[in-house]
């Protein structure tokens, strides 16, 4: 894992001094996520750079990576899992890798393929190549979006990195705010791609491969889960097997030591125990977050499942006070909003494992792979509520609503509450509403107007399987993948994720919709694999996933911050009134509802504006 960042110039103008000490700050901006090593190229017209976090190649592993004879520039944030395979594939075609390391294989796979180099790589990269014959940056970014990569294209330069806060370091880089894509953010708490914040800034899409060179920005897209178009067929138990623990064994084929976040749920669990199986004799540690609200700690059933796999447990314990600290320092490294509570004690569990390990692997992906999150059987039983006499769905609807407030985590309440909101909606925009941070109506009393849906309520196939899609497109890539990303190598720690190798997300898209959700079960197939690894017990447990008492926090120790934060000035420069943000904190505050996702991503959004405005050159058109 590494820091990528460079200036580039697609006229062939030569680069000032300037521009070398711009891209050492910009490095500098980066170190957190690379302490092994820092390194420089610099050309005429481009100067690439990279820190590194030494996973795989030992000392043989400095970037960038230039190409002797045609003077091909590579940098890459990632690892490529099948790099054995592809090194021997170069050499058989007259280009060995001299160097070690895994992503020393980019230049020659560049120099064969172009472009198309993107789809023979397996692993988690975000990668930008600069060919000075043809004066052509090539960004490239890994199919489900586990790295990052950012760029923005000035009058004289192309300027790309791994985080925004690098491409606008020390104010170099005057930006815009996008207000479409912070409206939209409010919604959802995350920028889908190509958006950022800001409109000169853009976001390489996962999947998507963007070519820059004097003829202006082409994209184009070398993969997507193909869920929607695969027929479906009966799942083999065994082939699962031997796809997965092929997928577990790449990924912790490392030269360092490794450790696994461990939640006790039954993706991370099952992760955990297939490396345990692939490494018997290994010492492993596992990493669990704790919380002293019982409903939110699942520290007790990660012990259990660490102890019967010979695993060490950590536990890590989150405290209410630790968390506007925490934020700070998020929205400071990485320069962009995220309105996942869970971002924060992510950041904290990162922190303790990186001082024993540079890596760890983590369980994200299988619930939008496999069908485990309530949303998808919220979809099978809407259009039967839909199809109720009006009287009946109405008088449950009162019902529904007059349920009392609760700060358990991820209460029934909760849960019906958000389906009669949408459940009479069209299927993708009933989705959007379920998925939504803060919904339509608290949009209209904040001053926001309803972001344009991009749901595709008239697309073909099954709603499951389109469903699925936009959330691994959106909500993963963009959502969670972004969290562990930020979180994690704040302290220089690499997160890999083993359900995202492309290999199982294959299998996965031929799962009948059946072996997915079946009534009120989730996850059907999966959890039947599972039971080979895992004791009932944890397999069929009622599913929590990783979340924070914010609702909680936020009427007690964290009042009066989050009260200042709403009352923050800055945020009617995006449109938001702040009285009515602080109208639902108060509403919140006295159980009158549970405001507690739609004050969190304001919160979140109020501290990044207050750093735009101390870090930037920022305008508003």
């Amino acid at each position: 894992m590494c820091g990528i960042c460079g200036i580039v110039s697609i006229s062939g103008e030569r680069q000032p001094e300037s521009v070398r000490l711009r891209v050492n700050a910009m490095l500098q901006a980066l170190s957190h996520r690379g302490p092994d090593d820092v390194g420089l190229n610099a050309s005429d017209s481009a100067v690439l750079g990279a820190t590194r976090l030494a996973i795989r190649g030992g000392d043989d592993g400095r970037q960038p990576m230039v190409d002797a004879v045609s003077g091909v520039v590579a940098v890459c944030n990632g690892e490529i899992d099948n790099h054995k395979e592809l090194r021997q594939w170069l050499a058989e075609r007259g280009r060995p890798a001299k160097q070690a390391t895994d992503v020393a294989v980019i230049p020659g796979m560049y120099l064969e393929l172009g472009a198309a180099f993107a789809e023979k790589l397996v692993g988690a990269f975000a990668i930008a190549v600069w060919d000075p014959r043809e004066q052509r940056l090539t960004l490239v970014r890994d199919r489900a979006g586990e790295r990052p990569l950012f760029f923005s294209q000035t009058t004289d330069n192309v300027i790309f990195a791994t985080e925004i806060a690098s491409l606008v370091s020390e104010g170099k880089l005057p930006v815009t705010f996008d207000n479409a894509a912070l409206q939209r953010y409010l919604q959802f708490g995350l920028f889908a791609s190509p958006a950022s914040p800001f409109t000169d800034i853009q976001k390489v899409p996962p999947g998507g491969i963007v070519q820059i060179d004097e003829r202006g920005i082409r994209h184009s897209t070398y993969w997507r889960w193909k869920n929607v178009e695969t027929a479906k067929q009966k799942p083999s138990l065994d082939a699962f097997d031997k796809i997965f623990r092929d997928a577990v064994r790449r990924q912790s084929d490392v030269d360092v030591d490794f450790g696994l976040f461990l939640s006790g749920g039954v993706d991370s669990s099952l992760i955990s125990a297939v490396t345990r199986s692939l490494h018997p004799e290994r010492p492993l540690k596992a990493y669990t977050l704790r919380f002293k609200v019982e409903s939110f700690d699942e520290g007790d059933f990660a012990e259990s499942v660490a102890t019967s796999l010979k695993l060490e447990p950590v536990p890590v314990w989150v405290q209410a006070e630790d968390l506007p600290k925490a934020l700070s320092l998020l929205i400071k490294t990485g320069g962009e909003p995220l309105a996942d509570p869970a971002w924060l004690p992510t950041a904290l569990l990162a922190r303790r494992a990186a001082q024993d390990v540079p890596m760890a692997l983590v369980g994200e992906g299988a619930d939008e792979l496999f069908g485990g999150y309530p949303t998808y059987i919220g979809a099978g039983i809407a259009e039967r509520f839909g199809n109720l006499p009006a009287w009946l769905s109405n008088a449950i609807r009162r019902v529904v609503e007059s349920l009392p407030v609760s700060d358990k985590k991820m209460t029934v309440s909760f849960l019906l509450k958000r389906f009669v909101q949408g459940a009479e909606l069209g299927g993708m925009t009933r989705h959007e509403l379920w998925m939504s941070n803060i919904t339509p109506t608290i949009l209209k009393r904040l001053g926001i107007p309803l972001p344009a849906s991009r749901a595709d309520d008239a697309g073909s196939g099954l709603l499951m399987d389109r469903v699925q899609r936009w959330d691994l497109e959106n909500f993963l890539a963009e959502g969670l993948l972004t969290k562990a990303d930020r979180a994690s190598m704040t302290s220089a720690l690499e997160l890999r994720a083993p359900f995202l190798d492309e290999s199982v997300m294959a299998f996965a898209a031929s799962l009948p919709a059946a072996d997915r959700v079946r009534n009120f079960t989730t996850k059907i197939f999966l959890k039947e694999y599972a039971l080979r690894y895992l004791p009932r017990s944890i397999v069929h447990r009622r599913k929590r996933g990783l979340s924070v008492p914010i609702g909680r926090w936020l009427r007690g120790p964290l009042r009066e911050w989050a009260t200042a934060a709403l009352g923050n000035p800055r945020l009617e420069q995006i449109g938001v009134h702040t009285p009515a943000a602080l109208d639902l904190l108060n509403e919140h505050c006295q159980n009158q509802a549970d405001h507690a996702r739609a004050l969190w991503t304001l919160i979140v959004l109020s501290e990044w504006l207050d750093w735009v405005a101390s870090e930037t050159a920022c305008g508003r058109k």
